[in-house]
């Protein structure tokens, strides 16, 4: 080859590399969820209190047509700016689920903080139960929404906006739990929203992408079955496959399989403290596509110096639940990390 061959063919490599796009999961992800940011306008009522256990219910604004509304707890034997710990709730369950486990978050010294999730308790239509599967369908057909998880993590990075202008509450700590659907959306926020310092997903972690390569997806789309089997049938489709939840996926919840799957958005946590929480027995999460997650996760704290920064527990002979000894485990997480 010429020497003007050589440089010519380098100038095309270097055009052709900057014209490619090059993959950043967080920078993507934002880009994806990102919407006109609003003031947060937050509206608070406080509540009476129980045992020591302050409550107040509260409301903020995600976005110009949004409120997200949500609970606030914090013992009144603790003063001063607080750690907080958001909690999420799974599939068809609301902030209200999350009361037991934000009462011992507040005894434990934290600010303990549940919202509804999109389409969930308070934000529900009042029209009946299905508005969230409603959403799903209205997704598939093109309405720019994302209510398949990825806009409820949009509502916690705006909380945590929210929560960063309360004088009692210390920003630098900020942890976040979620339970299944909820579990999903604190790995992607963690994921995206580096001030969210410690995070425990539990029995949400998960590979989609390995779902689809050993056609073990049915758990996982079972959670939104009515809204699943309705766009099948609008597609014609009379026995969905993995072809077909691949396509449903690149619509609804596009990147949850391949950018933005389990193992790229788990390993972004690094080297911030992460506990994962998942089950043996899960058919939501399948066991080995879980380990996949946890393989890239402790390959990036290693890098980083911080194993001892992520622990994994694996509920044995246990389906789709949270065991007591797990939620005692991240209750401990979150006191040896944001330090109450």
């Amino acid at each position: 080859m010429k020497r003007w061959q050589f440089f010519t063919a380098i100038v095309f490599c270097v055009l052709a590399t900057g014209c490619a796009h090059v993959q950043n999961p967080r920078a993507d992800f934002l880009k994806l969820v990102d919407r006109p940011r609003v003031a947060v306008a937050p509206q608070v009522q406080e509540l009476s209190a129980t045992n020591g256990i302050a409550e107040f219910h509260f409301s903020y604004a995600s976005d110009a047509n949004d409120r997200v509304p949500g609970i606030l707890l914090q013992s009144e034997n603790f003063h001063g700016r607080r750690p907080v710990v958001i909690a999420l709730h799974g599939t068809g369950g609301s902030k209200n689920n999350m009361l037991a486990l934000c009462r011992k978050l507040a005894d434990a010294g934290f600010i303990a903080v549940a919202i509804d999730g999109r389409y969930h308790g308070e934000r529900k239509t009042g029209k009946g139960q299905n508005d969230y599967n409603d959403a799903i369908v209205r997704a598939w057909h093109g309405s720019g929404e994302h209510p398949f998880y990825y806009d409820t993590v949009w509502d916690v990075m705006r909380l945590v906006d929210y929560l960063q202008t309360r004088a009692d509450v210390d920003p630098a700590r900020i942890g976040l739990i979620g339970i299944s659907k909820g579990g999903i959306e604190t790995y992607f926020a963690a994921a995206a929203d580096q001030r969210i310092a410690v995070a425990v997903p539990c029995i949400g972690v998960q590979s989609f992408r390995w779902a689809l390569d050993h056609n073990d997806w049915q758990g996982r789309i079972g959670t939104i079955q009515i809204a699943f089997d309705e766009i099948a049938k609008d597609a014609g489709v009379a026995k969905p496959d993995t072809a077909f939840v691949q396509k449903f996926y690149d619509r609804v919840v596009p990147g949850v399989y391949s950018e933005f799957d389990g193992p790229e958005m788990l390993k972004l946590i690094a080297p911030r403290p992460l506990l994962v929480i998942n089950s043996d027995s899960d058919n939501h999460t399948p066991l080995p596509g879980v380990n996949e997650c946890v393989a890239t996760a402790q390959k990036a704290y290693a890098g980083d110096n911080a194993e001892d920064h992520l622990a994994v527990i694996i509920q044995k002979n246990t389906g789709h639940q949270v065991k007591p000894e797990s939620e005692r485990a991240a209750i401990d997480w979150f006191v040896r990390w944001l330090k109450p």
